[in-house]
């Protein structure tokens, strides 16, 4: 059985959702949103989403992780937090020894509700249906969470980090 932990990275809110995936069979183990403080200094920011997934990553020991893509920014200092974010991300999977794959919005998307552009609600409905669910997830848990159901129904398992790698 493989464990997925999914990431939507954010500087202000870094969603998460994991889900095990048994064959076709998906079943939801845990979501949540790692918020900190927005009034901290961004390093401390950054700090805190680390530890916070490193917490999810050593209570509930996921095989993978997944992470959502950067998306085309108009603003360039969004971008630029966001890629410090993403990295404060990645360096908790690899330090909690998880291969990373990376999958755009467009195709989590495609993969959840069957339309690239779909909007935040229709991707919140659709994880509290594929996973009964009895109430719709908060939005970026539940991006977390499409993230890691589109890497269980993803044929193109490449990762952009593999723990084999560093050992030898």
């Amino acid at each position: 059985m493989e464990v997925i932990l999914g990431i939507d990275p954010g500087s202000r809110a870094t969603g998460y959702g994991i889900v095990s995936c048994n064959g076709n069979k998906l079943h939801f183990v845990n979501a949540g949103i790692i918020r900190p403080r927005t009034k901290l200094p961004f390093s401390e920011r950054l700090e805190k989403i680390y530890s916070g997934l490193k917490e999810v990553i050593d209570r509930h020991n996921p095989t993978v992780s997944a992470v959502e893509g950067v998306f085309h920014s108009v603003n360039a200092r969004a971008a630029l937090l966001l890629g410090h974010a993403r990295g404060a991300v990645i360096l908790a999977a690899v330090h909690g020894g998880l291969p990373i794959f990376e999958y755009s919005p467009m195709t989590v998307k495609q993969a959840v509700v069957g339309y690239g552009r779909a909007e935040k609600t229709q991707v919140q409905h659709m994880i509290r249906l594929l996973l009964n669910l009895s109430q719709n997830p908060a939005q970026d848990a539940a991006d977390a969470l499409a993230v890691a159901i589109c890497h269980a129904h993803s044929s193109r398992r490449l990762p952009i980090t593999d723990p084999a790698e560093r050992k030898g």
